[in-house]
């Protein structure tokens, strides 16, 4: 059946989400969330959040900024169990939010899932997707933002190169500061080993998805990309609060900010984006009432400009990875099949091409013809861009036309795609260099700002 029609009778026969309760707990080892989601007459879901002790210095969780941060964490994580049949109507259960912030996750969910509604051929609007309510006997926390002493970082790390250039970048206390990964694997971890951090400076956050919705999606229920990025602004913010840390170092490009398909607003990226960044600044300074700072340090960059100063730090060369399909099989690797990983070898191109680059992946991805149309919808000349972390069209078609006269001056031959491109496509002009761009819209401190200026300007 079509997705579209499926979406209509699912809301039928499945018209109530509900969000039943949270709960935090903890021992010697860990700090423990849990959430009881229920989809009625279908299910109820219970996933799961464990954050790692090790020697780490944590402040009361059962405090009541502590239980709203929670509370909020669930907020966020029902979006991928709410959209199995996209019921109209979220009914909130254990906590109560008022009209602005219902209409703060209304926007949040509805372009965190543009994509999930694309794909899917589901056809709604902001108004009419879902109706969020909260019972009346649901207690709202009310109380005054916090002035303490915080300060420091946490820098979130998935292994690629961003977050690389982050840590190598900002120059973060590597004795009293913190990287954060979810769900670590040796990619990750051997990336912030890499970058000096020892053990008891590695927030290890451990997410579980309830078993229910795997099963689910395999018996065709509506399935999709959702916002996972929101999900660690607020875990990591939590994290922040009971570290005492001030920063949260993010490492998401101004790149993140354009649309997957022309004309509409359907980013896979959108929380990513600038736009979601102000207005998670915002409602944390409202709602969630403490001094940690949300933020981007990658911000006024563009991909170019990272895959330029990653690029120097060879030593994370071999170790890192980029690619979603290798991240799940063991060990790691780039499966240099898919759009993320040829945008990643583009991008790297005009810096590493050949030998040092296909040392990193494998292989001449330049070579691989099959990936002629993954190409071209990179470039901009296909329907729409991949579905992925990937950059921007000009900064793609930059990397391609440098690396073409990069080839070119040494008189070597173009690979199979460069080939391509050249013989179809207008190269650009790389006389305007864009990897000397800074982009002043960002949430940097002055002091931050020096930092990066320094490393392009």
């Amino acid at each position: 059946m079509d997705k579209s029609l499926e979406y209509i009778e699912y809301r039928k026969k499945y018209n109530t989400f509900y969000y039943n309760s949270y709960s935090v707990t903890e021992d010697n080892e860990a700090i423990y969330l849990e959430f009881e989601f229920e989809i009625k007459d279908l299910t109820t879901f219970h996933p799961k959040l464990k954050i790692l002790k090790k020697d780490m210095k944590f402040k009361d969780i059962n405090s009541k900024y502590s239980k709203n941060m929670v509370f909020h964490i669930g907020l966020i994580e029902l979006i991928s169990y709410w959209k199995v049949t996209c019921s109209p109507n979220v009914v909130i259960k254990c906590g109560k939010i008022d009209e602005e912030q219902i209409e703060w996750w209304k926007k949040l969910y509805f372009y965190g899932l543009g994509e999930l509604f694309y794909t899917n051929n589901i056809k709604t609007n902001i108004q009419e997707f879902m109706n969020i309510e909260c019972e009346e006997s649901a207690e709202k926390i009310v109380y005054d933002k916090i002035e303490d002493e915080s300060d420091g970082y946490i820098v979130p790390i998935g292994g690629g190169k961003d977050s690389v250039v982050t840590l190598e970048t900002l120059k973060i206390d590597k004795k009293k500061d913190y990287c954060l990964i979810i769900n670590p694997k040796p990619v990750t971890l051997g990336c912030a080993e890499i970058a000096g951090l020892e053990n008891n400076n590695i927030i290890e956050i451990y997410r579980t998805i309830d078993q229910k919705l795997i099963e689910l999606n395999a018996k065709g229920f509506i399935n999709g990309h959702t916002p996972f990025s929101a999900m660690l602004a607020f875990v990591s913010y939590f994290v922040a609060y009971l570290l005492g840390k001030k920063y949260i170092a993010l490492s998401n490009e101004n790149s993140a900010n354009e649309s997957n398909v022309v004309g509409e607003k359907v980013n896979h990226q959108y929380s990513k984006s600038f736009e979601f960044e102000c207005d998670f600044l915002n409602y944390s300074n409202k709602y969630l009432k403490t001094p940690v700072k949300y933020f981007s340090f990658l911000r006024p960059l563009n991909e170019l400009q990272i895959a330029k100063i990653f690029s120097k730090h060879e030593k994370y060369h071999t170790t890192f990875k980029s690619c979603n399909v290798g991240s799940k099989t063991l060990p790691w690797k780039w499966c240099c099949n898919c759009a993320k990983c040829l945008f990643a070898y583009i991008i790297l191109s005009p810096f590493l091409y050949k030998e040092k680059i296909v040392n990193i992946f494998g292989e001449d991805m330049y070579q691989n013809e099959s990936l002629l149309n993954t190409f071209i919808e990179l470039t901009g000349n296909g329907d729409n861009k991949p579905f992925d972390c990937v950059g921007t069209y000009e900064e793609v078609n930059f990397a391609i036309s440098k690396t073409i006269e990069n080839i070119e001056k040494e008189n070597r031959e173009l690979p199979y795609l460069l080939k391509y491109y050249k013989n179809t496509f207008k190269l650009v002009d790389t006389s305007v260099d864009i990897t000397k761009l800074y982009n002043e819209e960002n949430n940097l401190t002055e002091e931050q700002n020096e930092l990066l200026r320094k490393e392009v300007l």
